[in-house]
């Protein structure tokens, strides 16, 4: 599933996890990982946008000099 690890590993991972840091702060340990994880992604799109208009602008220049 994923990376190797099947449903009765996840279960026992949750488990752990509910031991850890009890059923309250569940909610809010997921929500800071979708936050963290859509600030990732985001962060990562801002990037790529960035390489692409300096290669544009790279090729605009050079076409310029021609």
């Amino acid at each position: 599933m994923f990376g190797g690890l099947g449903v009765p590993e996840l279960l026992i991972i949750l488990v752990i996890v509910l031991v850890i840091f009890g059923a309250g702060k569940l909610p809010q340990i997921g929500g800071n990982l979708g936050r963290a994880i859509k600030n990732f992604k985001t962060g990562v799109k801002e990037e790529e946008l960035t390489d692409k208009e300096e290669n544009t602008e790279k090729i605009e220049s050079k076409a310029e000099e021609n």
